[in-house]
């Protein structure tokens, strides 16, 4: 009689624990992103490293990443000493290695007491990161965010008004972590219009033109 009554019971949990993988697997998706948009739409955006990790027995918990922080880029004037994500990709979990420094950009929770991340944040080890990005963090991505980013995947491509900014790394590169991804801020103008700075690495001019490769 008990093994009847347990075997009962576990193929609903069997069929629930797969209804769930399939409904995240649907659920998590989210297009390429580039750095300064994943910025501008986080809640808080810091530099931390993993120190530990903690997995629930409840499989639909989340995981909890232990972390030193190191540096707040946007956020609530607050040290995190953890962030958490879903236990698997396919419900947006992110893997992050213990002992490596991270940009990390995510969400708080309701009552801002938690921070939480998943695939469609912008999470890349410290030490990947062009110097551009690392500076753009200050300020020049900030300056920005009322700017659109609009990624051109095939020509023709075009921005629809001044305050836009073309990103064609895919187009030109094949790859979302290009040089405009790696080395540009799109940043609005005194005249309320946006283009793409490109900082000290370029001897010529501050600003691309939209006539610009």
């Amino acid at each position: 009689m008990m093994s009847w009554t347990v075997k009962s019971f576990a193929l609903p949990l069997v069929l629930l624990y797969l209804w769930r993988l399939q409904e995240g697997a649907q659920a998590c998706s989210c297009g390429p992103m580039h750095p300064q948009q994943a910025f501008c739409q986080a809640d808080v955006v810091i530099k931390a490293k993993v120190v530990g990790k903690k997995v629930d027995d409840d499989f639909f918990k989340p995981i909890k990443y232990d972390i030193k922080q190191t540096k707040m880029f946007k956020g609530p004037n607050k040290n995190f000493d953890a962030i958490y994500t879903a236990p698997t990709s396919s419900l947006c979990g992110v893997t992050l290695a213990k002992g490596v420094e991270y940009l990390i950009t995510g969400r708080l929770k309701s009552n801002g007491s938690s921070l939480h991340v998943n695939l469609c944040n912008f999470h890349e080890p410290w030490e990947k990161l062009s110097a551009m990005q690392k500076k753009s963090l200050v300020q020049r991505y900030e300056m920005g965010c009322d700017c659109k980013i609009t990624r051109c995947t095939s020509v023709p491509c075009a921005i629809s008004s001044p305050a836009e900014c073309l990103w064609t790394d895919y187009l030109t590169e094949k790859i979302t972590n290009g040089k405009q991804a790696q080395h540009f801020a799109c940043i609005k103008r005194n005249d309320g219009s946006c283009a793409w700075y490109r900082g000290p690495i370029s001897p010529k001019k501050e600003f691309m033109d939209i006539e610009d490769p």
